[in-house]
């Protein structure tokens, strides 16, 4: 598919943000983003999420994060168009959902998935274990290389800021071995946290508690990705902070979260 014909919905309701980086990170590589509120596919019968190639789901405090974050959003996309979701999905296309959007994606069982879209979710972001907004940098260890991850180097350490306060993913309780085991096989585990020797390590480089560090996952077919750290807050280098006493820059101006949008569309165009 030609780049320029790829369009990308940015989904959003009240209390979404990020929007606007997400959408000129998209503009920036020669796709077509486009704002879409959900309330605009429930009025307009003549719209769908078939006539875009992505569906992105931004961060931010989707209904002011009532009942937990992401339900209500999840509540609604299940009420409005999950059967067409769940088609989307099977058919190859990609989703990505950001923080609130990772929240969302495992809301709707859509991650991570193991044993196919879940009717019920199967995982949870939860309140992090320093119970407050944790908003930093964090060290991102690629884990496993997803078609919406090809353009990063297999075990590459990304700096990727944070911003959340339910960011702690959590799996069922008593069988979080198997599910683990089972994420591991699939190659389902994306990003992990890690310190500034690449290693895993606790608070403050692992900014929530999740088990085994995880960061983001992605589900067995790779087409579906969700991540906590904000990829379009460090899109250009100089949206970076200071590591190591000198600023991270690529010499091209890029920052780390490019190559992650530039992996999202080079799959769009190879469908």
């Amino acid at each position: 598919m030609k780049k320029e014909d790829i369009k990308i919905a940015i989904l959003r309701i009240e209390g979404t943000n990020c929007e606007e980086e997400s959408f000129r990170a998209f503009a920036e590589l020669g796709v077509q983003p486009e704002y879409v509120h959900l309330n605009e596919l429930m009025r307009d019968r003549n719209r769908s999420i078939f006539d875009y190639q992505g569906i992105f789901i931004p961060g931010g405090f989707s209904s002011g994060d009532y009942v937990r974050a992401g339900a209500i959003f999840a509540a609604r996309i299940k009420a409005l168009m999950m059967d067409e979701l769940k088609k989307f999905v099977e058919g190859g296309y990609p989703i990505i959902g950001i923080c609130n959007g990772f929240q969302v994606l495992t809301e709707l069982g859509l991650l991570p998935a193991i044993d196919g879209i879940s009717d019920v979710p199967e995982a949870a972001l939860a309140v992090n274990d320093s119970d407050k907004f944790e908003c930093r940098p964090t060290l991102l260890r690629h884990e496993s290389v997803s078609p919406l991850t090809s353009e990063v180097e297999k075990g590459e350490v990304l700096l990727i800021p944070s911003a959340h306060m339910e960011g702690k993913f959590m799996l069922p309780e008593g069988k979080e071995k198997k599910y683990l085991d089972k994420m591991e096989e699939n190659g389902q585990i994306v990003f992990r946290y890690v310190n500034e020797e690449g290693k895993e390590a606790g608070y403050p480089w692992n900014p929530n508690g999740s088990i085994s560090n995880i960061a983001g996952i992605c589900n067995p077919e790779g087409n579906v990705l969700g991540m906590m750290p904000h990829p379009e807050r460090a899109f250009h280098s100089w949206q970076h902070p200071k590591r190591g006493g000198s600023e991270i820059v690529k010499g091209n101006g890029e920052g780390d979260g490019r190559a992650i949008f530039e992996s999202i569309v080079k799959y769009i165009e190879s469908l």
